[in-house]
């Protein structure tokens, strides 16, 4: 029997619930996806020519896209994008893929960032520019600072503020903060590694295939939050916000930190899994400095 659209998406689900173990509306969602980066349209063109007959060089080229899926390789890679709050990203092994959990951390910046004055903004391992990007967008005021001690992250940074546009964000070689000596800034936000060094769940699924580096932070996955806190004050104006994401059970340890480095009014905020997520804490000290 000739494939047809859906046959083939179909097919390619059952393969992805056997050997990948996924849940079925995931698997259904991947299938879809890799189908349509083949016709190069998008899901509504899908469903409603469900029925077509799919050529098959076009099924050959959906089959060798399955099988990198199935070798356990992220479709993020594969395609070559990710889409991160309303942006369309490009993402390569070289960069951590932005992940929905994440937005928690720009909705926090955004709640925090006045929409339509000056202020400044710092990220600190941005990665694909996910979170600086997706500020930028929303903040055209904001003067905004990307950081990355990669210089193959930053070349995708800089690729995808191009392509969308977003010339009002400076990206910049740093470990965290060295880059930065003697600045200060508005708002301080970051998605650094927290995972365990040892974490088994780093040898399976999509984590074997990302950067060790944007991942694993020491033998509690601590490391690299304590130091961004132990810095964090001396790069933050008066009432300004340090925002960090962090592991779902690491809430109360990164408060901790947060209240012993001098921070104040330290809260904790939840992705929409229910799960803690991003935890955030003010520089206490009050001048007549305002956001300028």
């Amino acid at each position: 029997m000739t494939p047809t659209v859906r046959s083939t998406w179909v097919a390619a689900q059952q393969r992805l619930i056997q050997q990948l173990a996924l849940e079925a509306s995931d698997a259904k969602f991947e299938a879809q996806l890799l189908l349509q980066n083949v016709l190069n349209v998008n899901r509504a063109w899908l469903l409603a020519h469900e029925h077509d007959t799919l050529p098959s060089k076009t099924n050959t080229d959906f089959e060798a896209l399955l099988t990198r899926r199935l070798a356990g390789e992220p479709v993020a890679y594969i395609l070559g994008y990710r889409e991160f709050y309303g942006l369309n990203l490009m993402v390569t092994p070289d960069t951590l893929i932005p992940r929905p959990d994440t937005e928690t951390l720009v909705e926090a910046a955004l709640e925090k960032a006045p929409a339509d004055t000056r202020c400044s903004i710092l990220d600190l391992g941005t990665g694909t520019g996910a979170v600086a990007l997706a500020i930028a967008k929303h903040r055209p005021h904001a003067q905004v600072m990307a950081l990355d001690a990669s210089h193959a992250a930053l070349r995708i940074a800089e690729h995808n503020a191009k392509q969308l546009g977003l010339a009002h964000v400076n990206f910049t070689l740093s470990h965290w903060f060295s880059a930065v000596e003697g600045e200060r800034f508005n708002l301080i936000v970051s998605n650094p590694p927290y995972i365990e060094q040892h974490d088994p769940h780093l040898s399976q699924g999509d984590l074997r295939f990302e950067p060790m580096s944007a991942l694993a932070s020491g033998a509690d996955g601590l490391d690299d939050i304590r130091e961004i806190i132990a810095h964090s004050l001396i790069h933050l104006l008066p009432q300004g916000w340090l925002m960090l994401e962090h592991g779902y059970n690491q809430a109360q340890l990164v408060a901790d930190l947060m209240a012993e480095s001098g921070l104040v009014d330290i809260n904790t905020i939840q992705d929409l899994g229910g799960n803690d997520r991003v935890t955030i804490g003010k520089n206490p000290l009050i001048v007549s400095t305002h956001w300028d």
